[in-house]
């Protein structure tokens, strides 16, 4: 990838503007290394309102995703649209030849995120997937104990709680709508827990087998599930997610031969962990809590430096791969092979 060599900020747009989105225009305006210079959204009021909070010019507020690309003078460009435009929109990013920071999922359909990851490894852009989870020094740690080191993992269990039912209700939401979501709270908020055991271990998955409590007859939408993920490497993975609960925690709980690493959260903030060791000893807290980089800073970074971003085109694949065949499994009722459902499955993950 180019180095960022130029002294001028970093020309950055944003397209969609929901929750996700105004966050990154906050970054992008605080961060002196970058500027935002367009936005772009469906939403004429949220355009507004976006746009008078971090002074864009009305010039460069875009309803035309399509306008937006061809008018805006922009070195990079950050997705954080719903799911279903992921795809398409990252592809007419990477075609205009800007770098791109695709908030996750990377694509709905185990094929186009293929592609994208073809691409993008094959590009001298940055492309960066919004799992944040990978420049938390409490996963940062879990990765550094086994897939960057020589220890081996032996059971996994992960699992996320989240209050979705407000929008099992309504039929309008983005969420419930095929073609923007894609699928239901596992493709949403689960895919977090998914990415981090993928990340944090550097296993190889083979076999997927899933029950999926399906929202609806087209099974499509799914309330929560449990799925087992099977290893290579003889490790399992037990993880589980829900969207009909009050409140939200996560876990994730990594154990070898020398003991553990525990990953818990609380809501929506930075997650945190402690350490058991082989005599059952919990260590804990160990030091850095604090997240040290925004998506922002962390995507600002591998432009400028043309080093690989901390979650990448990769391991976005890797998590929508396993996600899709969670979901084949569930509608079928049984064990499936990644590399019969995806004949590309073992390039992915060697």
């Amino acid at each position: 990838m180019p180095r960022q060599t130029d002294s001028s900020p970093i020309a950055v747009g944003v397209v969609g503007l929901g929750s996700l989105g105004r966050r990154l225009c906050q970054q992008f305006v605080e961060l002196p290394r970058s500027e935002l210079v367009a936005i772009s959204d469906v939403d004429p009021d949220g355009l507004a309102e976006v746009g008078d909070s971090f002074d864009v010019p009305e010039a460069h507020r875009y309803r035309s995703f399509e306008a937006f690309l061809d008018s805006a003078p922009m070195d990079a460009v950050a997705v954080a649209t719903p799911n279903g435009l992921h795809y398409e929109q990252t592809s007419a990013v990477l075609d205009r030849g800007l770098h791109v920071l695709c908030e996750k999922p990377l694509a709905t359909d185990a094929e186009e995120a293929y592609e994208l990851t073809t691409r993008a490894e094959a590009s001298d852009q940055t492309v960066m997937v919004g799992y944040q989870r990978h420049f938390n020094p409490a996963y940062k740690r879990a990765h550094d104990e086994w897939a960057d080191g020589d220890r081996v993992p032996r059971f996994i269990t992960g699992e996320v709680t989240h209050d979705w039912q407000s929008y099992y209700e309504k039929e309008d939401d983005w969420r419930m709508s095929p073609e923007l979501s894609g699928g239901g709270h596992l493709l949403n908020v689960g895919t977090h827990v998914i990415d981090a055991i993928l990340w944090t271990t550097g296993l190889t998955p083979t076999h997927v087998n899933a029950y999926v409590d399906f929202h609806d007859d087209e099974q499509v939408f799914d309330r929560q599930s449990s799925i087992i993920i099977e290893f290579a490497e003889g490790a399992v993975a037990n993880v589980s997610d829900t969207g009909v609960v009050a409140r939200t925690r996560e876990h994730v709980h990594i154990w070898d031969d020398e003991g553990a690493i525990y990953l818990e959260g609380h809501e929506w903030d930075d997650r945190t962990g402690y350490v058991i060791d082989d005599e059952g000893t919990e260590h804990h807290p160990y030091d850095g809590y604090e997240r040290w980089l925004s998506k922002g800073t962390a995507f600002l970074d591998a432009i400028e430096t043309g080093e690989t971003p901390p979650a990448t085109a990769r391991d976005g694949l890797k998590a929508v791969l396993i996600t899709m065949a969670a979901y084949e499994s569930g509608r079928r009722n049984e064990r499936v092979a990644l590399d019969e459902l995806y004949p590309f499955a073992s390039d992915v993950f060697q």
